[in-house]
């Protein structure tokens, strides 16, 4: 059945305190875009205005990702979002062009090429993967007809902002990466994993690594992905470095 597109993106610059930021952004969402829709509203704002963003970043973020879903979780229904459905995260800040800071819950992914080799940047949350966390919150992970493992038999991922049914099950805790950007350091791409289920991080490295229009690199993947018969929303995001 078709259903509106449920993927958000962020790509800005922007002056913060006295520092270039890039922010990126790619927001997957499932049962609905309102949750989506508010990340892309609100959530760097939230990050950036936490106090001790640049002296603990890390903490920060961390502080910022939770309090931006205990946000959506009181949400009513009359609000600007609804508390049906969730979705991923995965979020990209350049500092000076110096530095890196990537968080993501879910299954949207982030990766950096350097050198031409692909480098993963972000951590795909899978129940498989942390089923014995799921279980020990009282959860359970089960495969439906569509051989899809699920928590609760419901969400195809183990952390997400949002999901209200499942919440006590899973978690929005997100991984971090806090480091330098290096001289081989050429772009990053960020997608949903309607791209990714159909092609490998190098893959889409290679696909891309010959084209300087960040813009052009993102269709070409999409299209790629598309030919290649992806059936699920893509967003891709194509960040040049060098």
């Amino acid at each position: 059945m078709a259903h509106p597109m449920q993927d958000y993106h962020v790509a800005r610059f922007e002056e913060r305190d006295g520092n270039e930021v890039g922010l990126f952004a790619i927001f997957d969402g499932h049962s609905g875009n309102d949750v989506a829709s508010y990340l892309q509203r609100h959530l760097f704002d939230n990050i950036l205005k936490e106090p001790d963003f640049w002296d603990d970043t890390m903490k920060a973020i961390k502080r910022a990702y939770h309090s931006t879903d205990r946000k959506i979780l009181k949400k009513k229904a009359s609000d600007d979002v609804k508390t049906r459905g969730g979705s991923t995260a995965v979020t990209v800040i350049i500092i000076n062009g110096e530095s890196l800071v990537v968080a993501n819950v879910g299954d949207s992914r982030a990766i950096i090429s350097e050198s031409g080799i692909a480098r993963r940047l972000s951590v795909d949350h899978e129940p498989l993967t942390e089923k014995k966390e799921i279980e020990s919150r009282g959860g359970f992970v089960i495969r439906q007809r569509d051989n899809v493992p699920r928590v609760d038999g419901q969400l195809a991922m183990s952390r997400a902002f949002g999901d209200k049914a499942v919440k006590e099950h899973i978690s929005s805790d997100p991984d971090l990466v806090i480091e330098d950007i290096d001289a081989d350091a050429e772009f990053i791409i960020l997608a949903s994993d309607g791209l990714w289920t159909v092609m490998s991080d190098q893959e889409a490295v290679d696909i891309v690594k010959d084209v300087k229009d960040a813009r052009k690199a993102a269709m070409e993947l999409i299209n790629e992905a598309l030919h290649r018969g992806s059936k699920d929303d893509i967003s891709c995001i194509v960040v040049q470095i060098a």
